[in-house]
């Protein structure tokens, strides 16, 4: 089935904007590298990578009948945020399932960015105690229960919408989208850097890249601080995804490439790299990246080209995945500038 063939809900203003980062090129002297905008993507609640994901979950909610829809992250999850923000605008119920996955020690972390977005739009948020996994929880089963035995519906959307039958589609689409903008802007992308935890982010590009035919790599960057199972996540759901739009052929090995070494010891906790890479950012391109996920990929890119490893002369695609609320809740760490 061809990728078009999957109904959307259109949540996104359109293709998420592409700029130049070039001094942010120029001071670490190698590859030209750009920015993809997924923080600038909608106007729903700061959007992010999770809401074009949610353009493919909703129909199938709504076909469903759902009135609820059902999901789990971590306090300061960005995903969860997203669900709420695409809940209102579905007109549905949100119960999100918001477990302590960070051990971050900040009194307001519980009670600022991502979490206070999503109690404004109305969400029934649920703090639990447990601890950070990727797989299928049992706070967020027993959460399903509860709306079923009350008389609801629920919908179940996974952590980062990710282990869901069509959790891949929104960047397999995102694939085909930079392949519109690189006509565009003259230039093609040999390599893509984007930061992995749940998978389906990182899938859904290597499966609507590997239609293309085309020599470019995809560099996930693990942030998981367990890169086994992110990587075990990413190979399964982009083979699914593959087969879902109709590929054709099966995925190499060599097409799927998760990199560990900047996430540092435990998801969720910045290490030095991560703050430099965020200071860094902001200071030479007014970018703001976060503590969790973008700081960190932001780190590895950084290092990549530094090393050559991303070799000079090559044009350079950093996907921003959104998160900048998160920081509210990690405000200590730039006390001092």
């Amino acid at each position: 089935m061809a990728l078009d063939a999957f109904e959307r809900f259109p949540l996104l203003h359109g293709p998420s904007p592409v700029h130049r980062l070039d001094r942010l090129s120029d001071h670490l002297g190698g590859a030209r590298i750009w920015a993809k905008r997924e923080d600038c993507n909608s106007g729903l609640a700061f959007g992010g990578n999770k809401t074009r994901k949610l353009e493919y979950l909703l129909p199938d909610a709504l076909a469903q009948g759902a009135d609820t829809l059902v999901s789990i992250g971590g306090v300061q999850s960005n995903h969860t945020r997203q669900v709420a923000a695409a809940a209102a605008r579905a007109g549905l119920k949100a119960l999100l399932i918001q477990e302590s996955w960070v051990d971050w020690p900040d009194p307001v972390n519980d009670k600022v960015g991502n979490i206070l977005l999503s109690r404004i739009m109305g969400a029934d948020v649920r703090l639990v105690q447990e601890s950070f996994g990727i797989g299928l929880k049992d706070s967020w089963r027993r959460a399903l229960d509860e709306v079923r035995a009350a008389g609801g519906v629920p919908y179940a959307i996974p952590a980062g919408a990710s282990d869901h039958q069509f959790g891949g589609l929104g960047f397999a689409n995102w694939a085909y989208e930079v392949q519109q903008q690189e006509q565009q802007l003259g230039v093609f992308f040999d390599t893509i850097v984007v930061c992995s935890v749940t998978g389906s982010t990182q899938a859904g590009m290597i499966a609507g890249f590997a239609g293309q035919d085309r020599p470019r790599r995809v560099l996930g960057i693990d942030a998981s601080a367990k890169v086994d199972e992110t990587r075990a996540q990413v190979e399964k759901i982009a083979r699914n995804t593959a087969a879902l739009i109709g590929l054709g052929r099966d995925l190499r090995d060599d097409e799927i490439t998760v990199l560990e070494g900047w996430a540092g010891d435990l998801y969720g906790i910045p290490i030095e790299s991560t703050v430099d890479a965020i200071r860094l950012a902001g200071k030479l391109e007014g970018m703001i990246v976060d503590p969790v996920y973008e700081g960190k990929s932001m780190a590895a890119l950084i290092d990549l080209i530094r090393r050559n490893e991303i070799p000079r002369g090559s044009n350079v695609l950093y996907a921003h995945l959104g998160g900048q609320p998160a920081l509210n809740a990690y405000h200590s760490l730039f006390h001092c500038t």
